[in-house]
């Protein structure tokens, strides 16, 4: 580690700001690290998070100690189901995790504790915090210090309007419901977290929401609409809001930043970037950076050189994602368009909605080319090459 960091102060208790104040303690010990949270302790938003196997390789790698205790926790599933309409199927896909956000936080911080990081809750930073060699902005989508400073930050705000709950019904596959109503089509992505409860992000498009009253109804009114909407899903269980009597539905903002660090000021997971929350990658991306910067620190004598190496790593292995995520939310976005099809085809789409073709092909024709190109190689790269080209084109003719 250069000799020039040798205190960090990382404002925002979160994944990415917890994960690496622990691998700065790791790589030195005698490093002076802080972590500084507005919230109270355990007053985290959210029910559960998803991740896949890699992660957990990584962490592995990074702390088997942390890994061990994360792996431990989360409770683990492989097939996908999808209820369309009244009718169901099943797909089997790649193993996937679930912990609960606030057991995984706990984790993180106990951890960082027992290293010797300074961990306070409901602490506000102001702007003269400067004596730090290195202040990390892990403070989330709307980051206090990223708007006191101009990298470059736009915000994008999606079409559709979703809102995250729980539910005490224990979903064995991640799970997808879809529920046609007078005023349009309404879904949701269920996954469990732990023994006793799942997560539940349901999401229409705005007319929907406001054809249904949602806009209008407070918690208590639209937990009891969803739930008698998604009976079927929930067979008996009930859905858990945040009890704070105002329903939470929001539009999804994906923030980027044309740069990520500013002197020794630098950005750290939903600080620094979104991916949009159907992809399920934002805790895995946000614990990949820290990963990254303490790894981009630890290989450079000094500051300056270590963020813009962090930076450019970061940036490049985020260009994959970040369109993952844009066509899967575009999905979302022109979802009837999919849901007249046979369930296990709309299925099948479902798992390709990160493809750059599939919004410009009729359903139907993207389904048979799909299947035909699983069993033709020479088929499948021409698929591959067809899209890019396609999507390229005509996002190029409606700027």
């Amino acid at each position: 580690m250069p000799n020039e960091v040798q205190k960090v102060t990382c404002v925002g208790g979160g994944p990415a700001g917890l994960y690496f104040a622990i691998l700065m303690k790791l790589r030195d010990p005698s490093c002076d690290v802080s972590v500084f949270e507005r919230n109270p302790a355990g007053s985290t938003y959210g029910w559960g998070v998803t991740y896949w196997g890699s992660l957990l390789d990584r962490l592995r790698e990074s702390d088997p100690e942390s890994a061990r205790a994360i792996g431990e926790a989360s409770v683990r599933w492989q097939d996908g189901m999808a209820l369309v309409g009244g009718r169901t199927t099943t797909h089997r896909g790649d193993p996937g995790f679930g912990i609960g956000r606030h057991r995984l936080l706990g984790i993180l911080a106990d951890r960082a504790t027992a290293l010797g990081v300074r961990v306070e809750f409901e602490r506000e930073i102001a702007d003269e915090v400067t004596d730090a060699d290195l202040v990390v902005a892990a403070d989330g989508v709307n980051s206090s210090l990223r708007g006191r400073h101009d990298f470059g930050t736009e915000v994008a705000t999606g079409g559709n309007t979703y809102i995250w709950l729980g539910t005490t019904r224990v979903f064995d596959a991640f799970t997808f419901a879809f529920v046609e109503t007078e005023h349009g089509w309404i879904w949701c992505y269920g996954y469990r977290f732990d023994g006793e409860r799942s997560t539940c992000v349901i999401e229409c498009a705005p007319e929907t929401w406001q054809g249904l009253g949602l806009d209008r109804a407070d918690e208590t009114g639209c937990l009891a609409l969803l739930e008698k909407l998604f009976a079927d899903l929930l067979d008996g269980h009930r859905l858990i809001g945040r009890g704070q009597g105002v329903a939470q539905w929001l539009r999804f903002q994906t923030v980027t930043n044309r740069s990520w660090h500013r002197g020794n000021l630098v950005l750290l997971g939903d600080a620094a970037h979104t991916t949009h929350y159907s992809i399920g990658a934002g805790t895995t991306l946000a614990i990949e950076d820290a990963i990254a910067l303490a790894g981009a620190i630890d290989r450079h004598s000094a500051l300056e050189p270590a963020l813009a190496a962090y930076e450019r790593e970061r940036k490049a292995a985020l260009l994959p994602v970040q369109s993952a995520a844009r066509y899967s939310a575009r999905f979302y976005e022109d979802l009837p368009r999919y849901l007249r099809l046979e369930p296990a085809q709309m299925f099948a789409l479902l798992g390709q909605r990160h493809s750059p073709l599939l919004p410009y092909l009729p359903p139907g024709l993207y389904y048979r080319l799909d299947r035909a190109a699983s069993r033709l190689e020479p088929l499948r790269r021409f698929k591959r090459w067809t899209g890019h080209r396609i999507a390229g084109s005509l996002q190029s003719r409606s700027r």
